[in-house]
């Protein structure tokens, strides 16, 4: 045999080793070849171009799944099977370098549940409103975007009084096209919220010593579903 041919195969298996070390990933539609099989998401952003890493988050799209947010520092298998998809979105100000606001203060009940959110939120108050504001947090499939804002009015005499409707931010739209009903804009906090008009009725009326932030935020989940599986 001559030099050249013993030479092939292990050019192939060269090759073989070469490819085996690629994995490709899409970021927000855009294609990437890493080489690292395990990476994190400062990483991930890194290779997008989205710095500083701070001022962004990411999220893993798996098939079936709602997207799912990778931390800064969090580890990603990409020889997991169905671990190619990406999407990133900018972060509010408010989620990156700033501290969140503390304006007024809550329940301790209120507290406990939003500290255990593992989410950034704010409690803002703008000229007669005083709002929670939770950052990033994920909406079920079928809107074009993986997470929102969400705000909600606390009302003088909360939690005696109830919560009401919702407010997100960035707009919600659905993939399908199809219009979302009872909705408009509302100003607050400098910015202009989606305003969505859902309220409770007299089968499931607020109960004083029950319901709370997190009976309420349950409640803006299921509208955000039965919305999203309407045909």
């Amino acid at each position: 045999m001559s030099t050249h041919d013993s030479q092939a195969p292990e050019s192939g298996a060269d090759d073989d080793d070469r490819r085996k070390r690629e994995y490709r990933v899409m970021i927000d539609k855009a294609l990437y070849v890493l080489t690292e099989p395990v990476v994190t998401g400062r990483q991930l952003l890194a290779q997008a171009g989205k710095v500083p890493p701070e001022q962004f988050a990411i999220y893993i799209k798996l098939p079936g799944t709602q997207p799912k947010r990778i931390g800064l520092d969090e580890s990603v298998d990409l020889r997991a099977p169905g671990v190619e998809r990406f999407v990133t979105l900018p972060l509010d100000q408010t989620e990156g370098l700033d501290a969140p606001r503390r304006q007024f203060s809550l329940p301790a009940e209120d507290q406990e549940w939003l500290d255990g959110l593992g989410l950034t939120f704010e409690l803002v108050t703008d000229p007669g409103q005083r709002r929670v504001i939770v950052h990033g947090l994920p909406v079920p499939a079928g809107y074009t975007v993986p997470s929102v804002s969400v705000s909600v009015r606390i009302e003088p005499g909360y939690p005696d009084v109830q919560i009401d409707m919702a407010y997100f931010r960035p707009a919600l739209v659905l993939v399908s096209g199809r219009q979302i009903n009872a909705i408009c804009d509302e100003p607050f906090d400098g910015t202009i919220w989606q305003r969505w008009s859902r309220h409770r009725t007299p089968m499931n009326p607020w109960r004083p010593g029950i319901d709370n932030l997190s009976t309420h935020f349950a409640l803006i989940q299921e509208w955000l579903e039965r919305e999203a599986n309407k045909a």
